[in-house]
């Protein structure tokens, strides 16, 4: 409990110890004002008292302990003239910036709380073989059906697929999707249908895969359309965020190629637009540009169907370690690389004016690649760094510094590759807001983002809208120079998958074959392994099906012309 309170105008005699002769009563005469605070405080008697045993022999004013010379008196002294100049300057400090200014220390928002946690052991993928390829992708890949992970495997590249309820320990024997022929670089989903995922390789090629509705029970080893255009290794793979059937591939051969998997033909070919390795290929909301990274410092921004240079700008990070460069929901560009010390940055761009930055931020000296993941419902960024054992989370708003530090996730294990689970795939319920699924050397685990909030109803300001699985455009239109925005659906009851949009999507992508107005009857620029029986068996069954359908035809011709003639026979007669 604090001392009693030395008022101005009351006696010392009762804050004086018993063993001190305390002399005629007096009164404590009115003080300074620089002294009033000392007068005030509860342990303005204390004082009195230590100094009065090591100093005085009579009593003196609480106030006095400001002159009294040497040992604690010249300590206490300096102590409060250093507490005088520091209310001093906050004095200052309110003058100049006002009251509001230093009374806001925090920001608000709603997101400032958000926590990750990590699920438990049981909800865990266990004994699953990361591949240790050099390469800074995620290897891994999510939507609301699967988990794909990029695996060790021999004699070339495989990737696990496996359902999202398929946890604990997967067994060495599990079927995997292995296709190529040389170590898997990159993956992804693509947004218009969850059984569909592309995956590129050091095998030169892109392959585009169809998983079965329940998962594997065999491994998969051909693919419904092969890719082939590059002449090095394709380390990036990209859908198309709104156009069906729309795939980008980047290779170390320093072009970018864009597919129509509808028909295996590569349509737009940028082999000039860059000089150097290509860390990373983003693409804008509506898919109308595209933002990169490279190896010469560069971040561009391509308009691709024009295959002209729209913004560029040189050196946007001065260190030599791989950036990356991704689109906002508001066009301006986001990125992360490396100072030349060394140390780690992200730099918010406007693709209008890249002199300057929007804002620059330097974080660490770690030298982990950061990978960024971006939420445009929320404008929220989290930045995990490869090796890292942290995921750090920044809002992005209209208020200057722009890129505001929320909170950062720490675990003891560093993280090998990153998976980031589409917003359709959360549980809107617990207020999930993020879904993360970290690789370690043998295991992935599930990191939920969850904002707290007291009510079970459904937040909506949490869960705006948000891009659906339907395509808002066909591959013919987006090439033709259309643009659209993503279909947007409600999270309000959640997201369930729908069972027909699966299955005719899945058809396009398998039969991969219109029959056109000259009728052919084979895949259009689709190319196929010569040695495949069972792309000949699958030639031969729709040769079958389109003699059968020409001889139908040729059937109801000749009826026609049949019943032409009988009526002309009735009118005849009645005639």
């Amino acid at each position: 409990m604090p001392p009693e309170r030395a008022e101005v105008g009351q006696t010392c005699r009762a804050t004086l110890p018993c063993t001190v002769s305390p002399g005629p009563s007096w009164k404590v005469p009115q003080p300074r004002l620089q002294h009033r605070r000392l007068i005030d405080s509860p342990w303005a008697a204390v004082l009195a008292r230590v100094l009065l045993h090591e100093k005085m022999a009579a009593p003196s004013p609480p106030y006095a302990v400001c002159q009294a010379g040497g040992g604690s008196g010249w300590r206490l002294r300096q102590a409060l003239q250093r507490g005088f100049r520091r209310r001093r300057r906050r004095r200052w400090r309110l003058r100049l910036l006002g009251p509001d200014t230093m009374r806001r220390v925090v920001r608000q928002s709603k997101f400032r709380h958000v926590f990750g946690q990590a699920v438990k052991n049981d909800q865990c993928y266990d004994d699953i073989r990361v591949s240790r390829v050099t390469w800074d992708s995620s290897f891994c890949a999510v939507n609301p059906r699967f988990v794909a992970i990029i695996v060790e495997a021999s004699g070339g590249g495989a990737f696990l697929v496996l359902p999202l309820h398929k946890t604990g320990r997967i067994d060495k024997s599990y079927p995997t999707v292995c296709g190529h022929t040389g170590p898997v670089l990159d993956i992804d989903w693509c947004p218009h249908n969850d059984q569909v995922i592309a995956s590129g390789s050091e095998d030169c090629t892109v392959m585009v895969w169809q998983i079965p509705e329940n998962g594997l029970t065999l491994s998969l080893t051909e693919p419904v359309v092969i890719l082939e255009g590059h002449s090095k290794r394709v380390g990036i793979v990209a859908w198309h965020p709104t156009a069906r059937n729309v795939l980008l591939s980047a290779g170390c051969d320093n072009a970018i190629i864009i597919w129509n998997v509808g028909t295996g033909e590569a349509l737009i070919n940028l082999d000039d637009m860059h000089s150097d390795m290509i860390y990373n290929v983003s693409w804008n909301r509506n898919g109308s540009l595209i933002c990169t990274a490279s190896k010469d410092k560069k971040v561009r921004v391509i308009d691709p169907r024009k295959q002209e240079l729209v913004a560029e700008k040189e050196k946007a990070h001065e260190g030599a370690r791989p950036m990356r460069a991704i689109f906002l929901a508001d066009g301006n560009v986001f990125t992360t690389g490396f100072s030349r010390m060394s140390e780690r940055q992200l730099a918010l761009w406007n693709p209008k004016n890249m002199q300057e930055p929007i804002a620059l931020h330097e974080m660490d000296t770690s030298n982990g690649v950061l990978l960024p993941f971006y939420d445009p419902d929320t404008s929220i960024i989290y930045l995990c760094g490869k090796g890292d054992s942290s995921i750090r989370y920044f809002e992005i708003t209209d208020e200057s510094p722009y890129v505001h530090y929320l909170n950062t996730f720490s675990s003891k294990e560093p993280q090998r590759g990153m998976g980031y689970m589409p917003k359709r795939g959360l549980d809107v319920n617990k207020c999930e807001i993020a879904r993360f699924f970290k690789l370690h050397e043998r295991k992935c685990e599930p990191i939920i983002m969850t904002v707290p909030r007291k009510s079970d109803l459904f937040q909506d300001d949490l869960y705006p809208d948000t891009a659906g699985p339907e395509a808002a455009l066909e591959a013919e239109e987006w090439f033709e120079g259309k643009n659209a925005d993503p279909i947007l659906i409600s999270l309000k009851h959640g997201y369930i998958p729908g069972k027909n949009r699966d299955l005719k999507v899945v058809k396009k992508n398998i039969l991969d074959s219109k029959p056109t107005a000259n009728k052919k009857c084979d895949l259009i620029n689709v190319p196929k392994k010569t040695t495949d029986t069972t792309s000949v068996q699958n030639e031969a069954k729709l040769d079958e099906i389109l003699k059968e359908i020409k001889s139908i035809k040729d059937t109801i011709c000749n009826q026609d012309e049949r019943i032409s003639k009988l009526e002309q026979q009735m009118a005849k007669i009645a005639a």
